[in-house]
């Protein structure tokens, strides 16, 4: 048994066992040659036509995506702008709605005033002819009084009107210029 194996190992090692015979060498290489004609042939233009289909997608999408990204910039830009537009809009109006509420109390007011000085010139007009019906009314009754009193020391009626009415005057004026004298 050992001689059996030193037998093969001597076999062995005259054949090189990762140089092949030359009968499988050559079925090797043809077997190798037909499997890459078919490969070349069928095989790598499916392959390169699925690849650059493929790559076609990818930039495609790519371009779609760059497409959609610009345009959604617009559509962001065109936003802001409208945004920036109506804020100056409600600004405006809001500044209108003030100036308009500012003249609004400024015409309030005045209107106030007039009505008030209206009124006041009214109850100025009302007390001076208050007073000057007041003033006559006393001016007649005094007038009475002071007739009755004098036609009473005199002993006399003092009933004649135009009479009694000058004298009535002249004591009153009398009466005034010493109330104005003494003021």
């Amino acid at each position: 048994m050992i001689a059996n194996l030193a037998q093969l190992a001597a076999e062995e090692t005259e054949q090189n066992p990762l140089v092949p015979a030359g009968p499988e060498l050559l079925v090797g290489t043809i077997a190798f040659a037909i499997v890459f004609f078919f490969f070349w042939k069928k095989l790598l233009p499916n392959i390169n036509k699925v690849l650059e289909e493929r790559r076609a997608a990818i930039e495609g999408g790519i371009e779609e995506a760059d497409a959609m990204k610009v345009e959604a910039q617009s559509v962001l830009e065109q936003y802001k702008a409208q945004l920036a537009e109506a804020r100056h809009e409600a600004a405006r109006l809001r500044q209108e709605a003030q100036e308009q509420g500012a003249a609004l109390i400024a015409e309030m007011r005045a209107e106030g005033q007039r009505q008030r000085e209206e009124i006041v010139a009214a109850g100025h007009t009302q007390i001076e002819a208050d007073r000057k019906a007041a003033a006559s009314a006393l001016r007649q009754d005094v007038g009475k009084l002071a007739t009755e009193l004098a036609g009473k020391l005199v002993g006399e009626s003092l009933e004649d009107h135009a009479r009694q009415s000058r004298v009535i005057d002249r004591f009153l004026d009398e009466l005034e210029e010493k109330a104005e004298a003494t003021r």
